[in-house]
Order: structure tokens, then sequence, then C-alpha cells
């Protein structure tokens, strides 16, 4: 596979981690995929083919696809030439651009129609009428900066969510007490405001990123497992192998092993 990765422009910045552009230059069975922490927009611009994998359930990729928050490994079986156009939102943005509490999309790929119905079909023709990358990202920057302007009410309460998310990206260890105290919120109302804007728990998140984290270190670091798993905030080498499974379905050292043969 080819990946391009590609910044928004500035007035989506806040809101969008980077755009990135992906093509199979061969037939893919089961890619696997991990949890990233992140939200996806996936528009399809070849025409190919891509069948997601969620545990026991397959679904087809539709042309334009808004991806949740995953808590679990899928993979995706692809099709040789299939161009994938994707916007990785950050975690608790989603709810500006997609009316949907953001809870309805964790674990599932959905279809934009049946989200916005026909002003999807008309989105996905404007680009793929597009002759080129640069024009389609302007294009969807166009539909995007659109959707923005109609959440200006939401804005408030996105700027919350924005501090909240950065607290839990700070901390090693997660205490939903903490988080509380710090913003001034009572626990309940945050765990609301998670499931309507990001999706999952704050604890979920917190987990989803530190499996990240542990995921990166063990693909460049050459660090050991048990040095790992303390930089990321696990209690022990126990508890980082258990989470590191759930969410990648093989142990850290499989996976050290596995990027030591790539």
């Amino acid at each position: 596979m080819e990946f391009e990765n590609l910044l928004p422009s500035d007035i989506l910045k806040p809101y969008i981690k980077y755009y990135w552009v992906c093509t199979t230059d061969e037939d893919v069975s089961k890619e696997i995929m991990y949890p990233t922490g992140c939200l996806e927009f996936c528009i399809d611009i070849s025409g190919g083919n891509t069948v997601r994998h969620f545990g026991d359930r397959a679904a087809t990729m539709p042309r334009l696809e808004v991806l949740g928050h995953m808590t679990q490994p899928t993979t995706a079986t692809v099709t040789k030439g299939t161009t994938v156009l994707v916007t990785r939102f950050y975690p608790y943005a989603m709810p500006l651009f997609f009316p949907d509490q953001a809870s309805s999309f964790t674990n599932s790929s959905i279809d934009l129609y049946d989200i916005l119905s026909m002003d999807s079909t008309e989105f996905y023709n404007l680009i793929i009428g597009q002759p080129s990358i640069d024009q389609k990202i302007k294009a969807l920057e166009t539909f995007l900066v659109q959707r923005l302007i109609k959440s200006d009410k939401k804005r408030d309460q996105f700027k919350l969510m924005e501090g909240l998310c950065r607290h839990i990206y700070k901390v090693d260890t997660f205490r939903i007490e903490n988080l509380a105290a710090c913003c001034g919120f009572s626990e309940r109302y945050i765990q609301k405001l998670f499931l309507d804007w990001v999706g999952l728990s704050p604890k979920s998140l917190h987990s989803v990123l530190r499996f990240n984290k542990g995921l990166e270190l063990i693909q460049s670091s050459g660090c050991s497992l048990t040095s790992i798993a303390h930089e990321c905030g696990y209690y022990d080498q126990a508890h980082f192998i258990k989470e590191f499974k759930s969410y990648a379905g093989i142990t850290p050292s499989q996976a050290a092993r596995l990027y030591e043969t790539t």
C-alpha cells in the first residue's frame, strides 16, 4: 500500500489531524487495523472494493463512510487499485460535522447517505468530478467548512471537550474523579459528554491512546516490553499484555516479533 499524509487548512486544523490518501497496489486479504483513538471519514475515490470485518460481522465499505472509534482490532479485504481519501478527526470533533451522537458510530461503519441523504450523493459526485487529489481535498474542505458553520452553537461544548481530552492525553494513569475535580463538572455529566462527543467513555479513550503509545514504542524504540509498560503507565507487564491484546488481538511480544520481520 502507498500512503500520503496532507495537512488541513488553518480553519480546520483545530478539528482535523490530517488527511491521508491510501492506494492499494495489490489485492489485500484481511489487512489488520488497530484502534487509533481517532474518528475517520473515508471516501472511495477509485470505485474499488473494501470489505471491513468487525469480529463475526462483515460490511462492504460505502463510497462515503463514517468510521467510528474502534475498541477491538478489525480487518479489511481490499481489491487492487482501490484508493481512499481519509479525513482523520480529533476524537472529540465529529459532532461538529455529523449530526448523530458519536456513540452511534462506535465499532461501526456508517454510510453517509444514511446520515445526510441526498446531500451525500451530490457531494460524492462533486468529489469524483475533481481531476486531482488537491482539488478533491479542496472540495472536501468546502463541504466540511459548510458543516462546521451549521454547528456554530456547539462551539462552547467543543472547547470543553477539547480541554477534557487534552487532560487525558497528559496523564499516564486515568481517574475520572481527577478529571471531574479539574474541570468542575460531575463524573456523570462528563461520562454523558464523552458518549455524545467521543463515543467512548473517558477511561476507554485513555486506554486506546495508551495502547497506541505502546504500539508506537514497540515499532520504533527497541526498548524492553517492561520499559514500555512502565513508560505508558501500566500497573505492571501483565496489565500491559492484557490490555494490548484486547486492542491488537496479539500480545506485545508477538507484535514486537511481527515488526522485526517487516
